[in-house]
């Protein structure tokens, strides 16, 4: 035990002593190194299986370094797997899942990287899928990875608790969980109704509004940007009447959590976690999250306390509704136990989370560095960690455990650390530290380099340094040299080297100076040698001015509508571009035109409320920066008494200074601002030259200015005026001023918007914005438009266009690309060197059409077809698109008829989906490409032949000869059979007065059948029926009818009545006495034909007849006169009476329509038949009929 600790301590002497000599160094590109690992794919390597596997293995070394990898620690051989390929000058390997299954590649994969200097070695790289390849086959195909059954609905009480599970699948990293209804709108969460951290949805108590049938729940893998849906989960809160009232309706056909006692209220019980308490593992800086879920009535409230100690305040939060306690970054001082209590009024639960922390190994002061010594030198590797558990340490030498190695007299391993004593060039080597524990490991790789270098510094040579006075300045000198070179530092003539006072030299060889001053101005050597060498480097230091604010803005108090100036006077170093910005309450002012930003000032007009606030000025540059603030205050408008605002009067005495080639200065005396401040000035000139009588806007300043210097074009004459604004208006222009006129010059910019098109297949049309006088800086404006076919070794051809900005070119190509450019010129010389656009000459229809025209048929509505693209050289134009035409055959009814469709797809694409088939249907289709002239030829037409699919509805669906206990359904066929019928299936059900349903009867159906007759059905006052057909794809929609049952009571009653025997008795009585009254009827009737008809005719004398009354029975008189006869149906006059005319005595007016007969006797028997007499009665007229029992009886009585 002593001489291991007198080792230990042996080896931290050795380590403190040469420690100067591990500072790691960059070794220059072209000097001999060991490799070097520069990049690597994550230890935990999660691909995506649709995509092609990628794991990343770089590396530097000089020689450059080969590569080689293991896969689960044995040899694996890239050449002999044709779907794998490593790139070139690199071990980066790449798998083409195309030709290879990408599970065959999961698995622990190392690279290593290999010169003859050592061997580097990468993290055990595992590679694994994000998702199992079948099921991303299964989101569009038959295997997802939720079951499609439907879920049985859930009939919960009121007022207990309930889970809904979610259970999501697997998936690297795991799915993100998110309940959603059927309109995508996440579901309201509350302290009540929250989703637990395993993606389940937990009710602490259920309530009515809890009802409802589009619970869903959704996966979202990130890995691959895809999300699962699983079946929606209809709840049902029923109270406890509800309950009994429909048990029966919900046996076995829905999930219930019921019993038979009401809920009462009750105190808190945990459904998460179980039990009084748990325990929980958590990683050093990890996230750790606790939940604890309660059910109870009412809602319970969660709290979180920790038993031994308190919670880290920023580090913690509570989500969840207090549910879940989340820390982030865990530390060892987050070990310990956790308390969770629910709370409600009628008691509380408890439950304790004691909490490990672990950790992964994790380096204490970093990993180790690379080593380059000189022959004979000293150095140390030191690889200190640490962990939870304390790590093991394993050392290796270029791939391989170090003590299988052969042995180095140079190199003794102590523990965590590697000493050098003096090394040889042949100690070159990588070596490999690697500290696990059962949670994680650490690999790194340091090397060292034994080199004979002279020294090189690094820094580049005649580099400035800025600095503001009185800052520290740090002037860098990196090197390279082995051994490690000593620098130094010498100030223009070398009279000394700097070291002290002012000066602190750096290890890294920079020289700081604590605070920079004028003196320490000028040029500085440094120098870097070793006894191999020497190498000097020469930099220059600059001290400028501080930048400050001279002039703060002060705080302001103005009235709503006024303006107010706010001054940000600055010093600063001339040298140095110095920039000024204005906030407003710590943010960027807004894109206002009030706000008027100068360099040294901000002017604000037409303040309002919402301009009150904070404004701060910022001084900036490369180097430096200072700031103030003021605050203004806005205060109401106190309107003094009687005053006239008004616009001001136009500016007077205008006046040009500083006349140069490009600009000039204009001065003006505002006029009269009439109680209300100008806020601003605009200033507008005419140009008499180009477009005299003609004033635009050139400049506008604010309000407080009375000057502004004005950016002017060649080969203008100027006027200006000037225009004040205030808050009422504009003023009327000033004056003109004089004339000013500017000097001719070459153009300063050519014509924008040029572009280059054919209008025919053999022309090229090249177009532009023309100049504008203005910018045409001096006479004689024209164009120099140059094209050349773009291609090696053609020459330009130019010409040179005036007064026009379009020139056509003739006899191009079909479809070439030129290289175009416009210049603009005038008599004073040309334009910048333009800029070169591509234009291609004109299009003509595509010759080709695509090949290898496939469909794939996806489904019975979806087929996609695929087709190669068609060369760019033969569609002769810009590519549109690709149009396929297709069409369905209606082979039953009509062959010949056709629906032609169109669909368009970009011209990037090389397949498409035809959507909105129809299912067990011919189509026929082609495909073209098309340009912007028009369409190619198509390709050959194709067919395809959709599979069955499920029918549509029945056609129609009637009941009748509807009982108390039986009807009659008959239907129509479907009208989209879409593949062969096999059956139909009918399900009906009860509906009773409070529209409640009974139980599901289904009936199976032939395909041949239309009608069916439904026995002994229990009654119920109402039936629905559903029926949908079948194809071997499924059955097709439900068309619904619904059957109204005849009233049982009813039918009970009337059965009852007519099987009663007084009722059969009364029935035949009185079919008795009318028989008697007919018999008596007649007989009478056979008597009254006796009397002759002139007696008859004489019984009529008076003008006035009154007719037959109901309840005297008399008759009614006669007409005379066939003419006046009324029509059968017409009423009599409003007296009652009928008017006589002259009569003929005609037979015939007894009759009738002139069918009158006799009797033997020669008597009239159709004269009281009633049949050519009209009736009038107190209900209106009657139409004449054959006789009955009521006029045989009126007849009767006449005679009495």
């Amino acid at each position: 035990m002593m001489v291991m600790e007198m080792r230990s301590l042996v080896a931290a002497l050795l380590v403190l002593i040469l420690g100067h000599f591990t500072s790691a160094l960059e070794v220059p590109l072209d000097l001999p190194q060991p490799p070097s690992i520069t990049q690597q794919s994550p230890k935990d390597h999660i691909v995506d299986p649709r995509e092609n596997i990628v794991i990343y293995c770089e590396a530097k070394g000089k020689p450059h370094p080969s590569f080689s990898w293991t896969k689960d620690g044995t040899h694996f051989d890239v050449n002999e797997d044709p779907s794998v390929t490593m790139r070139p000058n690199s071990g980066t390997l790449e798998v083409d899942i195309t030709r290879a299954r990408p599970e065959n590649f999961e698995g622990v994969f190392q690279c290593t990287a290999r010169n003859k200097y050592g061997a580097a070695v990468s993290n055990k790289i595992v590679v694994r899928q994000s998702i199992a390849l079948p099921f991303l086959r299964g989101l569009t195909e038959e295997s997802p990875l939720w079951s499609k059954d439907k879920i049985k609905p859930i009939v919960v009480k009121e007022g207990v608790s309930l889970v809904l599970p979610c259970q999501p699948p697997a998936g690297l990293p795991p799915p993100i969980i998110f309940w959603m209804d059927n309109n995508f709108q996440k579901l309201p969460q509350s302290k009540r109704v929250s989703q637990s951290l395993n993606g389940d949805l937990y009710f602490s108590n259920v309530r009515r509004e809890d009802s409802r049938s589009d619970y869903i729940c959704y996966a979202r893998f990130t890995h691959t940007q895809t999300i699962q849906q699983k079946q929606p989960i209809t709840v049902k809160v029923l109270t406890m009447d509800e309950i009994n009232d429909t048990m029966a309706d919900y046996y076995n056909f829905t999930e219930m959590v019921l019993n038979e006692a009401p809920v009462d209220e009750r105190k808190p019980t945990f459904l998460i976690p179980s039990g009084h308490s748990s325990s929980k593992m958590v990683l050093k800086g990890h996230v750790l999250e606790m939940e604890c879920i309660a059910e109870g009535l009412p809602t319970p409230e969660v709290s979180w306390t920790k038993v031994s100690g308190d919670l880290p305040g920023s580090r913690t939060s509570f989500l969840h509704f207090n549910k879940t306690l989340q820390i982030v970054n865990v530390s060892e001082s987050d070990a310990g136990d956790y308390r969770c209590s629910a709370k409600n009024q009628h008691g509380a639960a408890h439950h304790i989370i004691s909490v490990v922390v672990k950790a992964t190994p994790y380096w204490i002061s970093g990993p180790p560095k690379n080593l380059v010594l000189a022959p004979g030198e000293n150095g140390v590797l030191t690889c200190r960690a640490n962990g939870i558990p304390k790590p093991s340490i394993l050392w290796s030498i270029n791939g391989d455990l170090i003590e299988n190695s052969p042995k180095d007299i140079s190199r003794k391993v102590e523990d965590d650390s590697i000493i050098f004593t003096q090394v040889r060039v042949e100690s070159s080597a990588v070596y490999q530290c690697n500290i696990s524990n059962p949670y994680g490991y650490l690999l790194s790789n340091a090397f060292v380099n034994v080199l004979s270098e002279p020294p090189r510094v690094l820094t580049p040579a005649n580099k400035v340094y800025q600095v503001i006075e009185n800052r520290p300045a740090f002037l860098e000198c990196s090197s390279f040299g082995s051994p490690i070179p000593k620098i130094d530092w010498f100030k223009d003539r070398k009279s000394g080297i700097l070291d002290g006072d002012d000066y602190i030299l750096h290890d890294n060889g920079t020289l700081e100076i604590q605070v920079a001053q004028a003196q320490h101005k000028g040029k500085y050597t440094c120098v870097a040698n070793n006894y191999l060498g020497i190498s000097e480097n020469h930099v220059y230091l600059d001290i400028k001015e501080p930048t400050r604010i001279l002039k703060q803005p002060v705080d302001k108090v103005v009235q709503r509508g006024g303006s107010v100036l706010f001054q940000c006077i600055v010093k600063h170093d001339k040298d140095l571009h110095t920039t000024v910005t204005w906030l407003k309450d710590g943010e960027e002012l807004l894109d206002d035109e009030r706000f008027i930003v100068e360099f040294e000032s901000l002017s604000i007009t037409d303040i309002s409320e919402s301009d009150a606030g904070s404004y701060t000025c910022i001084v900036n540059n490369t180097l430096d920066h200072d700031s103030a603030t003021a605050e203004l205050s806005v205060v109401e408008l106190t309107p003094p008494p009687a005053v006239v605002h008004g616009r001001p009067d136009p500016p007077t005495d205008l006046e040009l200074t500083d006349h140069k080639k490009r600009s000039v200065q204009l001065t003006w005396i505002p006029g009269e601002e009439h109680n209300s401040p100008i806020q601003e000035f605009v200033i507008q000139y005419e140009d008499s030259l180009h477009r005299r009588g003609h004033w635009h806007d050139l400049a506008r300043v604010p309000g407080t200015r009375t000057t502004a210097h004005l950016k002017l074009s060649p080969y203008v004459h100027y006027t200006f005026r000037v225009l004040a604004r205030n808050a009422v208006g504009l003023s009327e222009p000033s004056s003109p001023s004089r004339m000013y006129k500017t000097d001719p010059a070459a153009p300063d910019q050519n014509p924008k918007g040029v572009h280059g098109s054919g209008t025919e297949h053999n022309n090229l049309v090249i177009t532009w914005e023309p100049l504008t006088g203005l910018h045409s800086n001096g006479p004689g404006l024209r164009y120099k438009v140059s094209w050349r076919h773009k291609r090696p070794g053609t020459d330009w051809t130019t010409v040179t266009v005036a007064n026009n900005s379009k020139f056509t070119v003739s006899g191009t190509p079909t479809f070439s690309p030129y290289e175009i450019k416009v210049q603009a010129v005038n008599d004073l010389g040309e334009g910048p060197e333009p800029a070169v656009v591509i234009g291609y000459s004109g299009e003509d229809l595509p010759t080709a059409a695509p090949a290898n025209v496939q469909a794939v048929v996806l489904n019975s509505t979806l087929v996609e077809l695929r087709w190669d693209p068609v060369p760019s050289h033969l569609i002769r134009g810009h590519i549109q698109g690709y149009k396929i035409n297709y069409w369905r055959k209606h082979h039953k009814h009509n062959s010949d008829q056709m629906e032609q469709r169109i669909l368009t797809f970009s011209g990037n694409q090389s397949r498409g989906m035809l959507p909105g088939l129809h299912p067990f249907s011919h189509y026929s289709f082609e495909v073209r490409v098309f340009n912007k002239k028009g369409d190619g030829p198509a390709s050959k037409t194709q067919q395809f032949k959709t599979p069955e699919g499920e029918p549509g509805p029945p056609a129609s669906l009637l009941v009748t000869n509807p009982s108390l206990d039986s009807l009659t359904l008959e239907w129509n066929p479907p009208r989209e059979h879409n593949g062969h019928i096999t059956g139909y299936t009918l399900r009906y059900q009860p509906v009773n007065n409070s529209n409640e349903l009974g139980p599901e009867e289904e009936l199976a159906l032939a395909a041949n059948e239309t009608s069916v007759t439904l026995q002994n059905l229990k009654y119920s006052p109402r039936y629905k029926f559903y029926l949908n057909a079948r194809t071997s794809a499924g059955a097709g929609p439900a068309i619904f009818e619904e059957a109204v049952m005849p009233d049982k009571a009813v039918s009970n009653r009337q059965v009852d009545i007519a099987t009663q025997g007084w009722f059969i008795g009364l029935m035949c009585a009185i079919a008795l006495l009318i028989l008697i009254l007919l018999i008596i009827c007649f007989i009478q009737r056979n008597k009254g034909g006796k009397y002759p008809v002139k007696e008859k005719e004489d019984a009529h004398t008076d003008p006035e007849f009154q007719p037959m009354k109901d309840d005297d029975c008399t008759f009614v008189e006669y007409s005379d006169n066939e003419d006046h006869k009324p029509l059968k149906g017409s009423r009599t006059p409003s007296n009652g009476t009928v008017k006589r005319e002259d009569s003929d005595d005609s037979l015939v007016d007894y009759g009738e329509g002139g069918d009158g007969q006799f009797n033997e006797d020669g008597s009239f028997i159709g004269q009281y038949s009633g049949k050519s007499s009209s009736r009038d009665n107190d209900e209106g007229p009657e139409s004449a009929g054959a006789p009955s029992p009521l006029n045989a009886m009126n007849s009767l009585n006449s005679f009495v």
